[in-house]
């Protein structure tokens, strides 16, 4: 775990004890979301944010009685149009607080899901939707992403 991690997973347990409904994102600012890291023999899968204009991994806000996984689960088939399975049983990979479009805060939940194939995006999502090796993917994401795929990297070296 890095600085970063650190920081933001002291920064989601002060939210938590703040916030009286962190799933909802018409409650706060400051709400929790789901995302992914979606990995496969070709490396790893980012996007271009369609409002940011930055390349970070899919996911998005949590619906009404879905888990974060879900969640994380369902934008990175929505983003990417790849057909993508769960690694680890849903367990919880990364975390990062950043700000979001629109002034509000993500408290950002982050799974690993595993793809093959080409990504095929509808047509509202961002068409800028690629695999990337991973020295590639690391010098092109968001600051805040690149913890997440070093240790990522660190993890599929060492499995």
């Amino acid at each position: 775990m890095d600085e970063r991690e650190r920081e933001s997973v002291w920064r989601i347990g002060a939210e938590l004890d703040r916030l009286a409904r962190p799933f909802e994102r018409q409650a706060d600012l400051v709400h929790l979301t789901g995302s992914a890291l979606i990995t496969g023999r070709r490396g790893v899968v980012l996007h271009r944010h369609k409002l940011l204009g930055l390349w970070l991994q899919p996911g998005g806000h949590i619906d009404p009685g879905e888990e974060p996984w879900e969640a994380a689960l369902r934008e990175s088939v929505e983003e990417t149009g790849l057909a993508c399975r769960q690694l680890g049983g849903g367990a919880l990979f990364h975390v990062d607080v950043h700000p979001a479009a629109h002034g509000h805060t993500h408290l950002d939940l982050r799974y690993v899901l595993e793809a093959e194939g080409e990504p095929v995006p509808p047509a509202d999502e961002s068409q800028d939707v690629r695999w990337f090796a991973w020295d590639e993917a690391i010098a092109i994401a968001d600051p805040g992403l690149v913890g997440a795929l070093r240790k990522l990297r660190r993890a599929t070296r060492n499995s």
